[in-house]
């Protein structure tokens, strides 16, 4: 049976105020007394009423909504950086709403502009990579935007990430100091500037040392090629150690490793990866990583954006956190080595 909305001049008529007085008790930040704020709730409590908040955002321009863009949810880290990012930008008065978005610019541009019609107040973008105009149509709408996990070629863009470039060299220096020559790399996606500056600053380390890369297979951010990568990598000539690209494919790289290929980690290979997800303190896989300093990459992502949105600041903002090296079992610990 159908029923029709009720309105907010149903509730004041019901609570004995004014319909202004029901639009204050229900916009955060505005001014309506206790007793008000009571008889309005109670109210609009009795007749079932829910304040419109899109129409409500047409009206001020305002949405206090987020929108939060990300390309998958398979790796760990991203549902528990997402959660931070959902709970603290709720504890400053925003909602999210989270968009799926597969890791290609076609697609992240076709699901922004979408975004744009829910009249976000801005966009948080997590590992999804964007054409060059997109950041001009995201300020043309007056909409900021930034990106987390990802950074971008667009000088205009504010992007927070970890030191991916100081992170990959921790680990090339963790395994060559100790003693490995015969090296390995499974890579992520081409397209990610993440892959793209661990993969450089492990190279670097490695060149310096007089080092060449053994070998480098591509595993594509996911646990199937990670895993085909790792069978191709050790079918001849096996490295003594290997760099993942992140935990979810080091994870896949692990049990390819060991319960496929019967090699003993650490004792025939080192594994280490990027990222410290939860799985990788587990004693089944006890993970060598590097930490992506998730909470101060949140903190800064949420600071950034609200700053644009609350006090229309254009300044472009690039930070680069430092993580540690994680060590557990799952690589060569060189001996008097200290983090």
């Amino acid at each position: 049976m159908s029923k029709n909305r009720v309105t907010s001049q149903e509730v004041a008529e019901r609570a004995g105020v004014s319909q202004s007085a029901v639009s204050r008790t229900f916009t955060p930040g505005a001014s309506a007394s206790k007793k008000t704020v009571e008889k309005v709730r109670k109210a609009a409590a009795d007749l079932g009423y829910r304040p419109n908040v899109l129409a409500r955002a047409m009206v001020s321009g305002k949405s206090r909504i987020i929108g939060l863009v990300v390309a998958y949810l398979e790796n760990q880290f991203y549902p528990e950086a997402l959660e931070k990012l959902s709970n603290e930008l709720q504890k400053r008065g925003y909602h999210v709403l989270i968009f799926m978005a597969e890791q290609t610019a076609g697609n992240i541009d076709a699901v922004v502009e979408e975004i744009l019609d829910y009249q976000v107040d801005g966009i948080i973008a997590a590992s999804v990579a964007m054409s060059s105009d997109l950041s001009e149509r995201c300020r043309a709408a007056g909409v900021p935007m930034v990106l987390f996990n990802r950074s971008q070629d667009d000088p205009n863009m504010s992007a927070v990430t970890s030191d991916n470039y100081a992170g990959g060299r921790k680990a090339a220096k963790f395994l060559l100091a100790a003693g490995h020559q015969k090296i390995g790399h499974i890579a992520g996606w081409h397209g990610a500037s993440t892959q793209r500056d661990r993969e450089a600053g492990f190279i670097s380390v490695l060149a310096e040392a007089g080092v060449v890369l053994h070998s480098r297979a591509e595993g594509d951010f996911t646990l199937e090629k990670a895993a085909d990568a790792t069978r191709k990598m050790f079918a001849h000539d096996a490295p003594e150690a290997v760099f993942v690209a992140n935990d979810h494919m080091a994870l896949a790289v692990l049990d390819t490793l060991r319960f496929e290929l019967g090699l003993k980690v650490p004792e025939d290979v080192s594994v280490v990866g990027y990222d410290d997800v939860p799985a990788a303190g587990w004693p089944a896989y006890a993970l060598t990583t590097v930490r992506q300093p998730a909470n101060r990459m949140v903190a800064n992502t949420v600071e950034i954006l609200l700053d644009q949105i609350e006090n229309n600041t254009g300044e472009t903002r690039r930070i680069a956190i430092d993580g540690p090296l994680i060590l557990r079992g799952s690589a060569k610990i060189p001996e008097g080595w200290t983090t």
